[in-house]
């Protein structure tokens, strides 16, 4: 693709760099290369933070990465979340390994959670899931969007703009946003078979996947394309031994002696999932083109947890007399179509569309127990909880050239939004969540360790939601947008955007604005810059989910490990408001970024982009709070008194500072082969600048001996605590070579040292190392149609260090990796093989 052309070029520039590189063979022959079959990512025209004229990656004002279709399915076992992080230096991918929290594995993006980047499907808005975050390096409580659903085989390439758009997009686009566009060919395909397995660990090791994807023409002149794809992952977990080796009582008991002292199920929860895409496109006349694209799919999980001890308040003899490992089910779908035209007339390109999508999972458990409800207890349970989102997104765009007298044309546009979201969910059986107050008796138990002692509450290892969890919660948000972007001077690109929403709820209304431009100092240097600002509003779930459940916490004021019945409270609940909960208001952020683009050969491309995101008011979950000084409001309220309590506040105000480096050189040596050579770099680190007091309502409750009052703190379940762990830096460097039938693609990643901020009390912090991961991938064309790829994903079993303060009872792998920001799963090897037709 011909580039602009205040970007062409007859001689390279920078030639003491250019010679450097041509000495140490990186440049290849630059004759030959003009011939390469390896495709140069910087020419390939995006449109993601763009309106109106077409540019290329390097062309941008703004960083955009673009990641093909190609690089995602090589990277094995991930699906695309995983995918981007390995992919990009900016991106993190969530490793929780805790039960039902397993399911949620958010992506957070420049050290921000996953409620900062705006994520697009063919230049629409994503409609998010109906999970929270809870872990995984997020515990904001946002229903981040489930990028798994989308089928990798219908991936043509996806654009990742690494830059604020909050006045272009709306207001969850503070990070930057990921454009996924899908294929658009109108014939062939490809059909592929996957199999793959761990090195190590224990269960179901074994990962299988079969992809499809087809193109077919619609008339004409239209097109349908369709990718599916077939997946069943392994429930897998790699823990430690149990050193707490008493599981029988009293302790003489000979069945200690032979216990395997296998504590916990806990790592990757099993997965069977079936996902279909289409995209399709038919011209109606000459002027308009109508289209629509959707996606469709069901996943069934089970995530292990905690083995419930036989001495255990969660364990009745007469049932599970060995104890057992309780399950969690979970059972969703999740559907997206939009549909829509664009033309042009009266000198405007015009885009309507509109769009629905619908996300729905119900937990439930084949293997688990109510304890308070005694022998009698049901030990599975059909419905926990059901949790459902619905978005209905319709957008007007407008956009045209104005000549107002420079040597290019201003570029107007401007558009509408209309959005409808609801967040609901259901109760569950009431067996599930009912304290039945069962009572230990003389022979419920080997030992009878617990007579006299209350049964533990609730369906364990699930969240069980009650009538008064239950919440529908609903909203609409307008939005209006104005972007104008033109040259003042041949090499000087200006755009300023603005963007007003009014949200029907508390949020109320809002106006972000952004300047962003670039200067091309010569056709091989270019900086460039932005300023805006930003505007988030609390999700529904902040606003309106509650839960109950048993789990294993860190003590926050001990550092020590052990169970709490755990209850997030609804922000506008009467307990809430008397523990010091305020009405949420929207979050507000200001940012600010600079870059330098430098390109001194065809074949070279170096980007630097340092940036800055302030966030006024963030919101996070509090701390737990406990003790004797709340269990009076808590037993009044009609609870046991012992319960952990929390719930979303504006809590802080964070900086988050940090630069991208990366470069991309392609050398063709001629018989031996094309490498295309990578480098990536992301620097980051998020400051906690300000904490607001703790409530008087808390304060007010006096000593509280044994328990804790810590309203915000860097506590494990305390939010934004959870952001410390992010490395401060990640290092990815990558080489692809290219030669005949054959290719290999060689990828190292280093992620940096980080701390685990487990308690308030700066001694309880835990330090684990850098570690350097390798992926390997190899592929041969065994003729024109097949090909067989065989790799590796982390090849020599990395491991984060062993350097937490562990749990006794389980030997959790989370207890001692802490929050690692790769999968602790260590080495996995797989085979494939496509057919293309």
């Amino acid at each position: 693709m011909q580039q602009s052309n205040h970007h062409q070029r007859s001689t390279p520039q920078f030639t003491t760099l250019y010679l450097a590189l041509w000495a140490t063979g990186l440049l290849g022959s630059g004759a030959a290369l003009a011939q390469s079959s390896v495709s140069q990512v910087q020419d390939v025209v995006v449109t993601t933070g763009l309106r109106g004229e077409a540019r290329t990656v390097a062309d941008s004002p703004a960083p955009i990465d673009v990641i093909s279709g190609e690089q995602l399915i090589n990277t094995g076992r991930a699906e695309l979340a995983e995918a981007l992080a390995r992919l990009l230096p900016s991106f993190n991918f969530g490793t929780n390994q805790a039960g039902v929290n397993s399911v949620v594995r958010p992506v957070s993006n420049r050290g921000l959670g996953p409620a900062y980047t705006l994520v697009l499907v063919n230049g629409k808005r994503r409609h998010n899931s109906a999970l929270l975050t809870n872990g995984g390096g997020d515990t904001s409580g946002v229903n981040a969007i489930d990028l798994d659903s989308i089928p990798l085989s219908i991936i043509d390439h996806i654009e990742v703009l690494k830059d604020s758009a909050a006045a272009q997009y709306g207001s969850d686009a503070v990070a930057g946003v990921v454009n996924v566009i899908l294929k658009n060919s109108n014939h062939g395909g490809s059909i592929s078979a996957s199999y793959g397995k761990l090195k190590d660990g224990q269960g179901d090791l074994t990962s299988k996947k079969l992809e499809a994807n087809a193109g077919f023409t619609l008339g004409d002149d239209g097109f349908v394309n369709v990718g599916a794809v077939l997946r069943k992952r392994g429930q897998a977990w790699y823990n430690f031994p149990s050193t707490n080796l008493v599981a029988y009582s009293p302790a003489s008991n000979p069945k200690n002696a032979t216990w395997d002292r296998d504590g916990a199920h806990n790592g990757d929860p099993g997965i069977e999932a079936y996902d279909i895409a289409f995209n399709a496109e038919k011209p109606y006349d000459k002027d308009i083109t109508l289209y629509a694209f959707g996606t469709g799919g069901t996943r069934n999980t089970v995530a292990g947890n905690n083995f419930r001890r036989p001495n255990g308040l969660a364990t009745i003899g007469q049932i599970f007399p060995d104890g057992y490992f309780a399950l969690n089910n979970m059972s969703a779908y999740d559907f997206q179509l939009n549909v829509g035209a664009r033309g042009h007339s009266a000198g405007w390109n015009w885009d309507v569309s509109s769009g629905y999508g619908r996300n729905r999972a119900r937990q439930y458990s084949n293997l688990t127990l109510n304890p308070s409800l005694g022998p009698a207890s049901p030990t599975s349970f059909d419905n926990l909880a059901t949790y459902q989102f619905e978005q209905w997104t319709t957008n007007e765009d407008f956009t045209r050239t104005v000549d107002i007298g420079l040597k290019k044309p201003l570029q107007w546009s401007w558009g509408l939004e209309q959005r409808a979201e609801r967040f609901s969910t259901y109760a569950g059986d009431p067996l599930g969540y009912i304290n039945g107050g069962y009572i230990f008796r003389t022979g419920d138990q080997e030992g009878n360790p617990n007579v006299g002692k209350p049964a533990a509450v609730g369906a364990q290892a699930g969240v069980a939601l009650s009538p008064a969890d239950a919440t529908s919660i609903r909203r609409t948000v307008l939005a209006v947008y104005n972007d104008i972007g033109f040259y003042p001077l041949d090499n000087l690109f200006v755009d300023g955007a603005v963007r007003a929403e009014h949200y029907n709820d508390s949020a109320g209304n809002t106006a972000s604005g952004k300047i962003n431009g670039r200067y091309d100092f010569t056709p091989a240097l270019a900086i460039r810059g932005t300023v805006g600002t930003g505007f988030r509003a609390p999700s529904l779930t902040q606003s309106g989910y509650s839960q109950t459940d048993n789990r294993t916490n860190i003590n926050p004021v001990t550092g020590v490990v052990g169970p709490s019945l755990s209850k997030l409270l609804r922000n506008d609940s009467a307990l809430a408001r008397q523990f010091g909960a305020r009405d949420l208001v929207p979050e507000k952020s200001v940012n600010a970024g600079i870059g330098l683009v430098v390109k001194p050969a065809d074949n070279i491309n170096v980007t630097l982009d340092a940036y800055q995101v302030n966030v006024k008011d963030r919101i996070v979950r509090t701390g737990y709070m406990f003790g004797p000084a709340f269990a009076p409001t808590l037993i009044a309220a009609g609870l046991t008194g012992t319960e952990w309590v929390q719930y979303f506040a504006n809590a802080v105000d964070t900086r988050t500072r940090g630069a991208d480096l990366v470069a991309d050189i392609t050398s063709d040596y001629g018989s031996y082969g094309v490498v295309r050579w990578g480098a990536a770099l992301n620097w980051n680190q998020t400051t906690v600048t300000r904490i607001n007091a703790t409530p008087s309502e808390i304060t007010g409750l006096g000593t509280n001996p044994g328990g804790s009052s810590v309203w915000f703190g860097y506590a494990a379940g305390g939010g934004i605590g959870d952001l410390s762990a992010t490395p401060r830096t990640k290092l990815i460097l990558s080489a692809r070579w290219s030669i005949g039938a054959l290719e290999a693609n060689v990828q190292t990643t280093r992620y940096d040292s980080y701390v685990w901020q487990t308690t308030a009390n700066r001694a309880q912090d835990y330090y684990f190392g850098a570690k350097w991961l390798t992926d390997l991938d190899l592929s041969y064309a065994i003729n024109k149609r097949t090909k067989l790829v065989v790799g590796a994903t982390n090849l020599f079993n990395v491991t984060p260090d062993k350097n937490g303060p562990g749990d006794a009872n389980s030997g959790g792998n989370g207890f001692v990796y802490g929050p690692s920001p790769f999968a602790p799963t260590g080495a996995f090897y797989y085979a494939k093989v496509t057919y293309d037709f």
